[in-house]
């Protein structure tokens, strides 16, 4: 995943992304757990398809740290998971390739979690 990371980081519209004060306070609120539960969910219902319809329109650019996540992690859509992940297009995720894409997902918010963390502190 570092070499994903790094390749995120390279990019202008994906590292643009960054989590708000609200987005903390919903995390701080509702805990990792759920929020891995809540990207869990989000994946199945919005990516998982073969078909997509709205592929590349599905994903709000805010209102959840998830949402948020996938925009800068490029798990937004399946043109972007294709593009970066190398998931194919034309199937139906697996379990492993939802698992993967909510430990991208997870990893991201952890860190910036943490970076945002280490701000308020100083």
């Amino acid at each position: 995943m570092d070499n994903l990371f790094f390749r995120l980081s390279k990019s202008k519209f994906r590292s643009s992304f960054k989590l708000k004060e609200k987005d903390i306070e919903y995390i701080d609120n509702k805990g990792m757990g759920v929020i891995k539960r809540h990207a869990k969910e989000l994946i199945i219902k919005n990516l998982s398809s073969k078909i997509i319809i709205n592929d590349g329109k599905q994903t709000p650019m805010k209102g959840h740290p998830v949402f948020i996540a996938q925009h800068a992690t490029a798990t937004c859509c399946r043109m972007c998971l294709y593009k970066w992940h190398k998931i194919n297009l034309d199937k139906q995720l697996n379990e492993f390739e939802i698992q993967y894409i909510v430990d991208v997902i997870i990893k991201w918010i952890d860190n910036q979690y943490k970076a945002y963390k280490r701000k308020e502190i100083k």
